[in-house]
């Protein structure tokens, strides 16, 4: 017997709910006091711009709102870390999603000589 509209929906909305919480990772966080917890963070690879524009400018509270699970932010707010244990989550997160933070490649050179002859 073929699923019914309502049943693949309902699949899907479940598919989306996984998916959604499998794109955390889970990053310890230092608060001022030296407690920790963790928190769910997106992977350093899908921060958005607006994230990083946020981090540079020294808005922690928005990049955090940004980067960390929304049921995760009162516990930052709670940790009040300091900015060396924001810098290390920062750090934890990008190691963790496998990216440098702050060290991009940038464009390979080209083997070509662009001069011209």
């Amino acid at each position: 017997m073929p699923a019914t509209k309502d049943q693949i929906e309902a699949a899907r909305a479940q598919e989306t709910e996984a998916d959604t919480e499998d794109a955390y990772l889970t990053v310890p966080l230092t608060g001022y006091d030296g407690a920790t917890k963790d928190v769910r963070v997106l992977p350093a690879n899908r921060w958005r711009a607006s994230a990083i524009r946020a981090l540079n400018s020294g808005n922690i509270d928005g990049f955090m709102e940004i980067v960390l699970h929304e049921d995760d932010y009162e516990i930052y707010e709670d940790l009040d870390p300091t900015t060396d244990g924001i810098g290390k989550f920062a750090e934890d997160a990008s190691r963790e999603s496998g990216e440098a933070l702050g060290k991009s490649s940038g464009p390979s050179r080209s083997s070509r000589s662009t001069r011209k002859r």
